[in-house]
């Protein structure tokens, strides 16, 4: 691999920066969706520098606070004990602590190709001792319950006893986040610790409120070069913490080498008798640290065969290749193969940190449309998670007064509402009533997320016995919260939040949500559409089981069509989609002496906040609301429902519409780069481009200050994957036929990918003049492509070629 090759696979970072640790820790985070551990040194305790977090999918667990005059319950991904403990100290002297070792260098490199985080240190003790310290560590990707480290300590120019001290660590608490700091954070409990063989020890824990035990085994091997030492061991015991010291003596330029080797299991897991005895099991028939990154790397190297996308620069300076691998890096150690034979959904800051405590909200939306063209088992997996919790949405829906299944903005154990009654706005120290929970929107991309995936698998199967039930389920939903107004005669949505997030209630208004939000309202109707193309869909005898079980009767089918047909839309008196009603007459905000004062305005509501003022009064948007509607919908959708809706529909209102609320967006949320990128990526090449690099260095530059190191934004990680899949290169599966409708920026000269569609696989490749694509599998009937309106056919080892020079780079389509 040459240098500039290797450059794309590598995440570097040279000297040791205490500032940038907590970001550092979080982007260097390994897993492998079973659990993560964040990229904390092994030395490191949590501190104001390091947090050495690690999380395991689904693991979460409740506590109660008292805080602002009230109880308040939150449920939490828990941070579980810390495997990673291998220190060492010289001669008695102190423990390593990089903070009190004089560095000559320091470089810490995430490999992003083969799943490994390296470490390597060169530095001076209090006794001019130089030392070399190398390490490496990865959660397997095929062994899913291993994780390994190993560390090589070289001595330069001493020689003398190292003790070395490998510990299991369950005193840890919640502590990722500062504005939870005054919540309680102590889940775990301490079971049992055991040193069960020589080489070996044993942790088991349990969360304190939903008893899932975690226990922990480690063996440790030590080798002076490459020969293997046997070294006299001394445990060390505390509740919730066990440790083996040991000692070896080193001559000069000798090099020690310590193979920590960890297995996880807990009480959720399958085909298991008990825990603990898995994890004993499981590490003392673990292979060698060499041996584990074999099968590791083997097992990277098939993912990145279906996940990899290439792209070829147009001169630009921008790590844009290094940064989309980056991405989908971590997307696929938060949802893997792995995953399929879990229960649990996709987080919204995957498993690298404690912000939004770990929980589901509609990032989904932006994640699957990369695994449905991949991996869509992976999908069907994270669906079947919502679909376990339709239940809870139904009890949700009635408790509320409505019918069908209102699923949570924030889901994460049994699917009840996890949204915070109150939140910090830590400019101000003022715990603030938390109405998010009325972003009934997340109901809409639920069905959207199911529909999408049938549309890229034809996975009838799932259709019939989980996707069309939830489907209908939330179209009965929004038809029962959809209330008739007579003066307008149209149905109306009221009392909601949309995704903008900023405006959750009209100024001076002692009532919560606001009425007719245009998102809301439009993909309500777009639900109800689905749902009775569903029943069309549908095999005859289970459509008619499927109603028999809903007691859906003709009648009420009759009532959805009608509210698709008759649903109200506000505009501006200049044709401008109102993001909701009343959003014309609110006062213009200031942001030129805003951003005088305060530069980037990001959170603006937490700064109003503190001055005593709301976003409510203003037209301002955190993100995209309204334009999220041409980023899901096409101009020709769009025009389907305003048809249906009886309202006018020109295909020029829409760049005026972005234009009108990209000028009143803060870009509060990561997303909104990716949604608006997208939604200029047509119109407006130039600024598509910036918004595409912006939302490329969300994460890598934390642009939003100091969110990153909480935990990774996996929603915009993965939507900048997909503009470049579906946006760039113009993917879309419409009916029984895939569209492809290239249009590359003039950044980039080609792309190559490939995807599953309906269970082919296909190599695409578009360059400036041509797109070339391949049917390298076909199993089943050939797929049908199209570009414009040349449709053709392949099957298996067929490639055709479609000439792109009439679409020119200088012509801009607004749609």
């Amino acid at each position: 691999m040459n240098d500039k090759k290797e450059k794309k696979w590598l995440l570097v970072y040279e000297g040791f920066k205490p500032e940038q640790e907590d970001l550092r820790e979080a982007l260097c985070t390994v897993g492998n969706a079973y659990f993560c551990t964040r990229g904390a040194a092994p030395e490191a305790s949590a501190d104001d520098v390091h947090y050495p977090g690690t999380y395991l999918a689904g693991g979460y667990n409740r506590l109660k606070t008292e805080i602002a005059g009230r109880t308040i319950e939150n449920e939490d991904l828990v941070n579980m004990p810390n495997w990673l403990p291998l220190s060492f100290r010289i001669d008695g002297g102190k423990w390593f602590d990089l903070r009190h070792v004089k560095i000559h260098s320091y470089r810490q490199e995430l490999d992003l190709k083969r799943g490994i985080l390296l470490r390597s240190v060169r530095f001076e003790d209090e006794e001019n001792r130089i030392s070399e310290l190398r390490q490496q560590r990865l959660m397997h990707l095929r062994y899913h319950h291993i994780a390994a480290l190993e560390t090589v300590l070289m001595a330069v120019n001493w020689s003398g006893n190292v003790e070395f001290r490998s510990a299991l660590d369950g005193r840890v608490s919640n502590a990722n986040v500062e504005r939870y700091k005054e919540l309680a954070s102590h889940h775990l409990e301490p079971l049992e610790t055991d040193q069960f063989d020589e080489e070996s020890i044993y942790l088991k824990v349990r969360t304190n409120q939903s008893l899932i035990q975690v226990a922990q085994a480690a063996r440790t091997r030590v080798f002076i070069e490459a020969t293997p030492r046997q070294v006299e061991r001394r445990l060390e015991r505390k509740a919730g913490y066990i440790a083996q010291h040991f000692t070896v003596f080193l001559q000069k330029n000798q090099e020690a080498k310590v193979e920590k080797v960890v297995s996880l299991f807990t009480s959720k897991d399958e085909a298991i008798s008990e825990a603990g005895l898995e994890a004993r099991k499981e590490v003392v028939g673990a292979a060698s640290f060499d041996e584990l990154v074999r099968e590791h790397v083997l097992a990277w190297d098939h993912l990145w065969s279906r996940f990899g996308m290439k792209i070829e620069e147009n001169g630009s300076d921008e790590p844009i290749q290094m940064i989309l691998n980056l991405h989908i890096f971590h997307l696929l150690q938060t949802v893997s193969v792995h995953t399929i034979k879990l229960d649990v959904g996709v987080p919204s800051r995957g498993w690298h940190g404690e912000a939004y405590r770990g929980h589901i909200f509609w990032d989904e939306l932006f994640i699957f449309p990369l695994l449905n063209l991949r991996t869509p088992e992976i999908t069907r997996t994270l669906l079947l998670y919502r679909y376990r919790r339709l239940r809870e949405a139904r009890d949700m829906a009635r408790n509320a007064g409505y019918r069908g299944a209102m699923f949570p903005w924030q889901s994460s154990s049994n699917g009840r509402e996890e949204s915070q009654r109150v939140h910090l706005n830590p400019k101000s120290g003022n715990w603030l009533p938390d109405n998010t929970r009325l972003q009934r929107h997340v109901n809409s991309a639920i069905a959207w997320n199911v529909w999408q995936y049938f549309l890229a698998t034809r996975d009838m199967q799932f259709l019939s016995f989980y996707g069309a039930e939830m489907i209908l389920e939330i179209a009965r939903f929004w038809a029962s919260i959809a209330t008739w107004n007579d003066d307008h005669e149209r149905y109306e949505i009221l009392g909601v939040m949309g995704p903008d997030e900023y405006h959750d209630a009209y100024p001076n208004s002692g009532e919560q949500g606001l009425n007719n939000n245009a998102y809301t309202n439009i993909m309500a109707v777009w639900v109800l559409n689905c749902a009775l193309r569903v029943l069309e869909a549908l095999p005859q005898d289970r459509c008619r089981e499927l109603c028999e079980s809903l007691d859906l009767q003709q009648d009420e089918i009759d009532h959805w069509d009608h509210i698709s047909r008759r649903m109200r839309l506000v505009f501006h008196e200049d044709g401008i989609i109102s993001q909701f009603e009343g959003y014309a007459d609110l006062e213009e905000f200031d942001w030129k002496s805003y951003r005088q004062r305060y530069g980037r305005v990001m959170r603006l509501d937490r700064i109003l906040e503190a001055e005593g003022d709301t976003p409510n009064r203003y037209k301002c948007s955190k993100q995209a609301d309204v334009l999220m509607l041409f980023y899901l919908l096409s101009a020709e959708e769009l025009r389907e429902i305003f048809d249906r809706l009886g309202y006018p529909f020109k295909y020029e209102t829409i760049p005026d519409n972005i234009d009108y609320y990209l000028k009143r967006t803060s870009h509060g949320s990561t997303l909104s780069q990716v949604v608006h990128s997208w939604v200029l990526s047509r119109s407006d090449r130039e600024r598509s481009w910036k918004l595409f690099t912006l939302a490329l260095h969300s994460d890598i530059d934390d642009i939003q200050g100091g969110t990153t190191p909480e935990g990774i934004h996996l929603g915009a990680m993965s939507g900048t994957v997909d503009l470049v899949q579906r946006g760039y290169a113009g993917i879309e599966a419409r009916g029984d036929v895939l569209h492809l409708n290239p249009c590359l920026p003039r950044e980039l000269n080609s792309l190559e990918m490939n995807i599953r569609y309906r269970g082919q696989s296909l190599q695409i490749e578009i360059g400036m003049q041509k797109m070339r694509l391949t049917c390298t599998e076909c199993h089943a009937r050939p797929v049908r492509v199209v570009y414009r309106d040349d449709e053709r056919t392949l099957c298996g080892g067929d490639t055709v070629e479609f000439d792109l020079t009439a679409d020119t780079r200088q012509k801009e389509n607004p749609t």
